[in-house]
């Protein structure tokens, strides 16, 4: 196959169908060559012929094995295919010139190997995207309301409240909704951990990053729209899986 400018991937699991296809079209209306692959988690294969396009490519995995592993699975494929590769969620809307001006800034610094825009309530409100990497307290308070009020100014600090969020800067880490990698570097790094099923891999990745000598750029001037699900906050099962993820990191990277 010739070499296409960008490629994505979106790993899918219970999806809303809706909010899934308006993903899907926002991909479609970016006037690039490109390919989107779709990961489907489900043991079932619910997706399945659900979208007919030459520019997507549909792969069933047949269970469910975690975001960042399904991520993983397009590695080889897009190794000399593409120059850029997008990690997409499967509720996240933008317009088409958003890609156009990642891809410039990541071709304007051979330092960069990530970059992602600023993020986006539906309502139009700011989602703090672009953190420090977490303590450890700070990800307690964030998963209990009643220790929250306690380590305010913790949290703000985790979310770089003190800067200019609508200035671009190099930031430690990007939360893994919209990452828009230079293929080679995602190639390089080997991808998302596959230690983690759910939660953190966006964290530790980042951190991977910072081992190979390059950086992460948050680009506010480009936005986004995110559905934030915040799951964890409301499901017993995704709550541990949040903690196992934050055991793993922790014991991986240190306590902070």
């Amino acid at each position: 196959m010739n070499k296409i400018v960008f490629t994505a991937s979106i790993v899918i699991y219970r999806e809303n169908i809706d909010v899934l296809k308006k993903t899907i079209q926002c991909f479609l209306d970016i006037p690039l060559q490109k390919k989107l692959f779709l990961i489907d988690n489900t043991p079932d294969k619910s997706f399945d012929g659900l979208f007919q396009n030459s520019q997507i490519e549909y792969i069933p995995v047949g269970k469910n094995i975690g975001f960042g592993s399904g991520h993983n699975k397009i590695i080889s494929k897009i190794k000399n295919l593409s120059d850029f590769h997008l990690i997409l969620n499967p509720d996240v809307f933008f317009k088409p010139g958003v890609i156009n001006e990642l891809i410039c800034q990541l071709q304007s610094d051979e330092t960069i190997a990530m970059i992602a825009p600023k993020v986006l309530f539906l309502d139009g409100t700011h989602q703090y995207s672009c953190r420090r990497y977490p303590k450890m307290l700070e990800l307690i308070g964030r998963r209990f309301p009643l220790i929250k009020p306690f380590i305010k100014g913790i949290i703000q600090q985790g979310e770089y409240r003190d800067k200019n969020l609508n200035e671009a800067f190099y930031a430690e880490y990007l939360t893994g909704c919209f990452q828009l990698y230079k293929t080679n570097d995602f190639v390089d790094l080997g991808g998302f951990d596959e230690r983690y099923f759910l939660y953190m891999e966006d964290v530790d990745i980042c951190k991977k990053i910072d081992l190979i000598g390059k950086r992460k750029l948050y680009y506010p001037k480009v936005s986004i729209n995110h559905i934030l699900k915040q799951g964890s906050l409301r499901v017993i099962n995704l709550f541990f899986r949040h903690v196992f993820s934050a055991i793993k990191y922790y014991r991986k990277w240190g306590i902070s």
